[in-house]
């Protein structure tokens, strides 16, 4: 065997060791990051109240979850847990639409400074990306004592978007930089008001990116702990997210918080599946 062939032996069995290493890497991230939720999904379908016993298959906690009764117990469920879902879903939603919007609205303006202003708020937009949510929280909290204000709904509303509203930013500023600067003055140079221009012809071209900004902002806002824990205030409000610590510092968790987690990821899944099929069917197009 000539030297080009042992060498050429040795680059095909150093490839191979590298592709190896590289899904054995790739496989072992994906375990990690989803055999937490694939055990949820698992323990969701028993109705053991410790997490890790299987009793048996049974569909018991989500009857339980959506009835808010345990029929073999004879115990309603915790009433808490509903309304922290029920005000969990209204705060995402009103922070989502208050930070598309603004968010929107902001990237526009950005995006027609000049290059160096552009360039420093774009930076200044990035630090409460990049800030600890719990930086976040306790400067919120210290601003709303400051004023006097009460805190409840009201200061984790306007909490929320103050954190989300750098990520719609951010997803609405590729939107622009793609799209042909001249179709806004060309709408008004046929006679269309400027708030005709920016509704007929900017938000269409820009409707991805504030797809895209909304979901982000509604993900980012079910998820928090730090910053709701901060500005909820003392009058019985809860999230979710605090619910969950209040029930876990219990010594425990509520077993008909399994399903729960179970149908959000399902649901999360088949949303991204929906957006990505879209998006695909698109740039087909």
């Amino acid at each position: 065997m000539t030297s080009a062939q042992l060498e050429a032996q040795k680059r095909q069995r150093s490839s191979a060791l590298k592709r190896v290493a590289g899904q054995s890497y790739l496989w072992s991230l994906l375990i990690v990051l989803y055999a937490p939720i694939i055990l949820i999904i698992i323990f969701s379908f028993t109705k053991s109240k410790v997490f890790g016993n299987w009793t048996g298959f049974t569909i018991q906690l989500y009857e339980n979850l959506f009835t808010g009764y345990d029929a073999t117990t004879q115990v309603r469920v915790d009433p808490n847990l509903y309304r922290a879902v029920f005000f969990t879903i209204v705060i995402a939603l009103i922070a989502a639409a208050c930070s598309t919007l603004l968010g929107t609205l902001a990237a526009i303006g950005i995006y027609n400074m000049k290059q160096k202003a552009r360039r420093s708020i774009q930076f200044l937009n990035s630090i409460p990306m990049i800030n600890p949510d719990i930086l976040t929280g306790i400067s919120l909290f210290l601003l709303f004592v400051f004023f006097g204000i009460s805190r409840g709904i009201t200061t984790v509303c306007i909490a929320h978007v103050v954190f989300c509203t750098p990520y719609v930013v951010l997803s609405v500023m590729p939107r622009l930089t793609k799209m042909n600067p001249n179709i806004y003055e060309a709408a008004l140079d046929l006679g269309a008001t400027p708030m005709q221009a920016l509704r007929k012809v900017l938000l269409p071209e820009l409707r991805p990116g504030m797809i895209s900004g909304f979901i982000l902002a509604l993900t980012l806002s079910i998820d928090d702990f730090g910053v709701t824990f901060f500005t909820k205030g003392s009058g019985g409000l809860e999230t979710l997210s605090t619910f969950i610590y209040a029930d876990a510092r219990k010594g425990g968790l509520t077993p008909e918080l399994r399903p729960l987690f179970s149908l959000i990821f399902v649901v999360t899944l088949v949303l991204l599946i929906i957006i990505n099929i879209r998006a695909a069917k698109q740039s087909k197009q």
